[in-house]
């Protein structure tokens, strides 16, 4: 069960920069991670944890709000590395 979490200098440095409310709900996430594991804290809806692409391929995100996402990977000794905090604006979801 993968349940350990660490917060990289940059993500640090981005959650410095974000709404409390973000890193409250991060917060959240961690000590939920940390708790019941990552296994089972993917099938909570409200993170919409999922697997993302291109440049970012192999590293996942979870939603803080509708305009942040936290991206994380996870690292060969099963830990958690949360790589950024990232706000998401309206011109990032262009179709295709």
């Amino acid at each position: 069960m993968i349940n350990q979490v660490e917060i990289s200098k940059n993500a640090k440095k981005d959650l410095m920069k974000v709404p409390v409310y973000i890193a409250v709900k991060l917060k959240s996430w961690v000590d939920d991670v940390e708790k019941r594991g990552i296994e089972q804290v993917r099938k909570t809806k409200g993170y919409h944890d999922e697997l993302l692409k291109g440049k970012r391929k192999g590293e996942r995100s979870i939603r803080l709000s509708k305009s942040y996402r936290a991206m994380y990977l996870i690292r060969k000794d099963g830990s958690i590395e949360f790589v950024s905090i990232e706000e998401i604006n309206k011109h990032d979801y262009k179709k295709k």
